[in-house]
């Protein structure tokens, strides 16, 4: 029986990050009353969550049937700007995500599963079964009404935005220190702010 981390709803539910642009850890992390939970993820686990997200929430305002009150954009009141909470305690590192409404209870249900390495063979003595996946040890579930998810869409597209910036020419991020553009035949770009 997996661990689950649930928070239905949690008082707090953010993407933040760790360290500086070009070299940033990507955090979702969950907080109620006194107990916080974070898992790390890649910046590309972000996006697409946010994206996804909204997505959802357009589809249900869009269906037919739909009672529930979906904000079109982001509540004021609930814009989330304040840092990750300290102590950043990794519970595990990201893999599968999984998205849905719950019409019950009128949420997005978002569950987190930690990343697996290959069963390696040798190991289970080659009993494992080709495409056997075994169950995860862990869960973070989130369950969040649409206007924290809106809110939550927001932020983690501001975070996503304060990275490195990209070069006008091939659009790949431009470090400190410049980088090597191959639209501009091997010269050296720099930031330019």
């Amino acid at each position: 029986m997996p661990v689950t981390h649930e928070f239905d709803p949690p008082e707090r539910f953010v993407a933040g990050t760790v360290g500086e642009p070009g070299a940033r850890t990507f955090f979702l992390q969950a907080r109620s009353g006194p107990r916080l939970v974070s898992v790390a993820l890649e910046k590309q686990q972000v996006a697409v969550l946010a994206e996804r997200i909204d997505e959802l929430l357009d589809e249900v305002m869009a269906s037919a049937g739909n009672d529930t009150l979906i904000p079109a954009v982001a509540p004021v009141g609930l814009d989330d700007a304040g840092p990750l909470e300290q102590p950043i305690d990794e519970q595990f590192r990201a893999g599968t995500m999984t998205l849905s409404w719950d019409p019950a209870i009128a949420r997005v249900v978002i569950e987190v599963f930690p990343l697996t390495e290959p069963a390696d063979d040798a190991a289970l003595g080659g009993e494992a079964e080709a495409g056997e996946e075994s169950e995860p040890d862990e869960i973070f579930l989130v369950r969040l009404e649409a206007g924290p998810a809106r809110a939550f869409v927001k932020r983690a597209t501001l975070v996503l935005e304060a990275g490195r910036p990209d070069c006008p020419f091939c659009g790949s991020p431009i470090d400190p220190d410049g980088h090597l553009c191959v639209r501009a035949n091997g010269f050296r770009r720099r930031d330019p702010s």
